[in-house]
């Protein structure tokens, strides 16, 4: 088959899925946006690829970090881009596409033109882009806003008909599909999100990566990935707060954009100087940047709730290290982390009891040396590529 991997973000669990499929024969295009401010992965052919692998930067205008929070501009960015995938859609037409972590106005000329020629689109729900936009935007401008997430809505509802199948990554959204688009339960497969747990071993914190940073001897809180409107910041800078006084203790913040910014200026003001900001990281020293932790956080505001699925803490669990996550416990990669014994979870706006559960990770290395080893086994047993790609090559291949 001719099987079009299009995911926007550019993250790194997806491309090795890409490289599996072609592993088993299937000719893959790997395409995603350029210019985008976010953590990514390995996306570009290495000698172990097959043949029939190839990864395809789709132009992003190069402004788009400027304007990533001005609705407005970003819009016409997003929309120019999909117009642009669509068209290589229509020239290399492919059997299936399977399309995720896309903007809804983007997606559309995709789903489109993916019908046009001929092959089978599959809708990768990653998250409900159309209900996010509809919520902010009610809150900003209520009556205008309500217009225009009614639009975003009959978009996602009109891709998911076009679609052939839908996956969603976790069982949650199932009722959403179903009371918010109309989908029949039976059109959507779940399939979970997961690690690149091959290329992520665990690693001692000792190593090249935490030397360069001077953190090789201090106790990290690491933070690693994307800090905008789903998070809540502020939590970061309190923790840095909390151990302002103690040499021994550091807070690592690997990211860029709006919230990171904030960061920056927040802790100046404080005076702070226990908080590291460091811009994304190549994806080759994942292993080496998250072993450099002793404890890895995560936060995603409440109102995200079942929505969003942080796929950092999917990495985290691959680490071998503790996760300590504000999070709605209603929240996948909450659960996961409770049921699993891979860490300590808050409610988001818990900011007493995250601050309570840091100290106590901070004050219990033998806790925190079982939380890392069942975190780890964890992954060790749910995240190996093989069996996932049997899942998808089933979904891609099956006649609708």
């Amino acid at each position: 088959m001719k099987i079009l991997v299009h995911d926007y973000a550019g993250h790194a669990f997806p491309t090795s899925l890409s490289r599996a499929l072609a592993a088993r024969g299937h000719d893959v295009v790997h395409a995603f946006a350029g210019s985008l401010q976010t953590p990514r992965g390995d996306l570009q052919r290495n000698p172990a690829d097959a043949p029939t692998l190839e990864f395809r930067e789709i132009p992003m205008d190069p402004n788009y970090p400027r304007f990533k929070y001005s609705f407005r501009r970003r819009r016409d960015m997003e929309i120019r881009y999909g117009k642009a995938a669509a068209e290589f859609v229509r020239q290399w037409k492919p059997d299936a596409v399977l399309s995720g972590n896309t903007p809804t106005e983007t997606q559309e000329p995709i789903t489109r033109a993916t019908v046009e020629v001929g092959g089978r689109f599959y809708y990768w729900v990653q998250d409900f882009y159309s209900l996010a936009v509809d919520k902010l935007l009610r809150k900003k401008i209520p009556v205008a806003g309500g217009f225009i997430g009614a639009w975003y809505r009959l978009l996602d509802s009109r891709q998911f008909k076009r679609s052939s199948g839908i996956v969603a990554i976790t069982a949650d959204f199932t009722p959403i599909l179903a009371g918010e688009f109309g989908v029949d339960p039976e059109r959507v497969s779940v399939v979970p999100n997961w690690a690149v747990i091959e290329e992520i071993p665990v690693q001692p914190k000792d190593n090249a990566w935490s030397r360069r940073h001077g953190l090789h001897d201090k106790f990290v809180y690491l933070y690693s990935g994307t800090i905008g409107m789903k998070h809540n910041p502020a939590m970061l800078l309190e923790l840095a707060k909390k151990f302002k006084d103690d040499d021994s203790v550091r807070i690592v913040i690997v990211s860029e954009g709006i919230g990171a910014d904030w960061l920056r200026r927040e802790s100046a003001a404080a005076g702070l100087t226990n908080l590291l900001l460091l811009p994304y990281q190549p994806f080759a020293e994942l292993p080496q940047v998250l072993a450099s932790g002793d404890v890895l956080v995560g936060i995603l505001e409440e109102e995200a709730g079942i929505f969003s699925v942080p796929s950092k803490t999917l990495s985290y669990l691959c680490a071998a290290r503790p996760l300590l996550l504000a999070v709605s416990k209603q929240n996948l990669a909450a659960r996961i982390t409770r049921e699993h014994g891979a860490g300590i979870t808050v409610e988001p706006k818990d900011m007493e009891g995250f601050l309570a559960a840091a100290s106590f990770l901070h004050a219990s290395p033998e806790e925190c040396r079982e939380f890392g080893r069942k975190a780890r086994a964890y992954a060790e047993a749910t995240f190996p590529i093989e069996k996932t790609a049997t899942t998808f090559e089933k979904i891609l291949t099956a006649k609708p």
